[in-house]
């Protein structure tokens, strides 16, 4: 906590030091000082309290500094910043972190309120008073001793506050309005400065943007709606936006779900009833398209993970309802005659759905691996991608597709059986070749050419199945491609086999006698023992054998029994005898 503390004095000294403009005025990067102050004390996590402890302990830090105490205390007086007051950009500081402590409260408590509703109002005062303390800062910013930079930013600061108030009060057009304001400056400010100050300003814009187009679609706009989905998708709108997106985005779907009641699954028509599976089999098109339009790996990862998260949440739904239809027959006593049920069929599907997205998935992860792996090490402390890492994606892929040839209602479509069984095969030959690479790596040259000959063998048993599927092949990694790598590789195994062979050096026959004796007894000697860098080097005799040491003496006392020793009778004090007088003495004490 002292650490904490002394940071923040460090950095509290390097913002409240932000240079006053070349001509003399008083400047303040109100923007990147909140920025750096929330990513450092708590808001990277998203806590919100911590933050505001902080503003809290630089606000008494600045008072103390700039003497602006409320009193003392026993009494407290209440002060405010006037432009009068403005010969030192710290006071601009003052009021900048105070609208910060009220803004991060109110936070905190849109957090907690999702547990406790009433606590609504209680944010709500907290974003008015934030806004509120923002006003102040843009009058005063209006005084000439500050200089125009600063008085624009201020005035963004405040329609974005604005903005937060409106929105949470559901006022769109005034909402949207702030917003439009404050997007407006920041865009301008952008164009305006250094590179690194315009990224600062781009990532309010991008911040700000996802708010003004659910604005928009409450006002009436409905094109902002594909807009919102795809900001959804890509992992925009973070924050307050979050849960709000997903509401409105469901509500689209919940609408477009009322005239959807089946879908066509490998020639069979599977009944939808119920609205979660309606809502996510709607979207699974979007979804899958934004994937495809992926601009890089990391954005498709996150595609990935939200596309499982529904469809894990819709295959929940699904078992609910199967348990409830399966203890309605328990009532009716009704006989199951191995016919799959609607319901489970539907399962089926969304299980089927699940498991070739993890396929896809994993495999979009090992073709990024497979280029990281074939790009030389930039760094060699640094950890780089191994063979190992796409084994274990491939046994992934391999798990998923043993739990599509299991599903119910499949059981019977050999066409779908052997497509997954062609793509076992593929996947296995590629599992296989992974698994040689990490022995080659190892440099067991035998193990790795035993896998790569049992790589060929799966690439030719796939050709050989291929033909009579030709549509199952589009979607999977070229064979041949594998075939050909997979020939050079045993040639260039071959190659460092034989080099490893002859680069050991031919040592005399009498330097190599191997024996037992250890290095201690032999150091006058010089062998080359193999043994001496293993893991078990002889170096001294252990245990020790036992050495003959001389015996400790023992001692016997046999002249004791020899000793006469002298009468002591006449130095023995002898009894008298006293009778029943002497006794009746003793008892009272006379005769002590």
């Amino acid at each position: 906590m002292a650490a904490d503390k002394q940071n923040e004095a460090k950095v509290s000294l390097v913002d409240e030091n932000k240079e006053n403009s070349p001509d003399g005025g008083l400047g303040l990067e109100i923007l990147q000082i909140i920025k750096e102050s929330q990513q450092q004390h708590g808001l990277r996590h998203g806590d919100y309290q911590r933050y505001r402890g902080y503003c809290s302990r630089r606000l008494r830090r600045l008072r103390k500094t700039l003497g602006f105490k409320m009193g003392n205390r026993h009494k407290f007086v209440g002060k405010k910043v006037t432009v009068e007051m403005l010969s030192d950009n710290r006071y601009l500081l003052l009021v900048l972190m105070e609208a910060e402590r009220a803004w991060s409260y109110a936070m905190q408590l849109k957090q907690e309120a999702n547990t406790e509703p009433r606590k609504r109002f209680h944010l709500l005062a907290r974003l008015r008073k934030a806004a509120k303390h923002s006003e102040r800062l843009e009058k005063l910013c209006e005084s000439h001793r500050v200089d125009a930079k600063t008085k624009l930013e201020a005035q963004a600061y405040t329609a974005y506050l604005t903005g937060m108030v409106e929105f949470e009060l559901q006022e769109w057009r005034l909402a949207m309005e702030a917003f439009n304001k404050c997007k407006t400056i920041y865009e301008k400010l952008a164009s305006a400065f250094t590179e690194e100050l315009a990224l600062l300003y781009r990532q309010r814009v991008d911040e700000i943007s996802p708010n003004i187009r659910y604005c928009a679609y409450n006002i009436g706009d409905q094109n902002a709606i594909n807009d919102l989905m795809q900001m959804r998708l890509t992992g925009g709108g973070g924050g307050m936006m979050a849960e709000k997106l997903e509401a409105l985005i469901t509500q689209a779907r919940t609408k477009q779900a009322a005239t959807m009641s089946e879908v066509v699954w490998r020639g069979q028509q599977v009944p939808v009833k119920i609205d979660k599976a309606r809502i996510f089999l709607l979207g699974l098109a979007d979804n899958e398209a934004a994937i495809a339009q992926a601009a890089n790996e990391e954005t498709k990862e996150h595609l990935y993970e939200t596309l499982l998260a529904e469809c894990r949440d819709t295959i929940q739904a699904v078992r609910e309802e199967l348990k409830s239809e399966a203890k309605q027959r328990e009532r009716n006593s009704e006989v199951d005659g191995g016919k799959v049920s609607n319901l489970q069929l539907l399962h089926s599907y969304l299980t089927y759905i699940k498991l070739c997205t993890l396929v896809k998935r994993n495999e979009s992860m090992a073709h990024t691996l497979q280029a990281k792996l074939k790009e030389p090490e930039a760094d060699e402390n640094k950890r780089g991608p191994r063979p190992q890492d796409l084994i274990r994606l491939y046994d992934i892929i391999l798990q998923s597709l043993a739990e599509l040839s299991t599903l119910q209602g499949l059981e019977n479509d050999h066409t779908f059986q052997k497509e997954v069984s062609l793509k076992t095969l593929v996947y296995k030959a590629y599992r296989c070749f992974f698994i040689a690479q990490s022995y080659v790596l190892v440099k067991k040259w035998s193990e790795g050419l035993v896998l790569y000959e049992r790589v060929l063998k799966y690439a030719k048993e796939v050709q050989s199945k291929a033909k009579s599927l030709n549509n199952s092949l589009k979607d999977l990694p070229d064979v041949q491609e594998l075939i050909a790598e997979v020939n050079a590789e045993k040639y260039s195994l071959q190659a460092a086999a034989i080099l490893d062979t002859d680069e050991s050096p031919e040592v005399p026959s009498q330097q190599q006698v191997k024996d037992n004796t250890p290095l201690c007894d032999h150091l006058e000697t010089f062998r080359l023992d193999p043994a001496l860098v293993g893991k078990q080097p002889n170096l001294v005799h252990f245990p020790p054998d036992f050495q003959p040491i001389p015996c400790k003496p023992l001692f016997f006392d046999l002249a004791l029994n020899h000793v006469a020793f002298p009468p002591l009778d006449d130095k023995v004090e002898q009894k008298g005898k006293g009778g029943l007088t002497g006794y009746i003495k003793g008892i009272f004490g006379f005769g002590s």
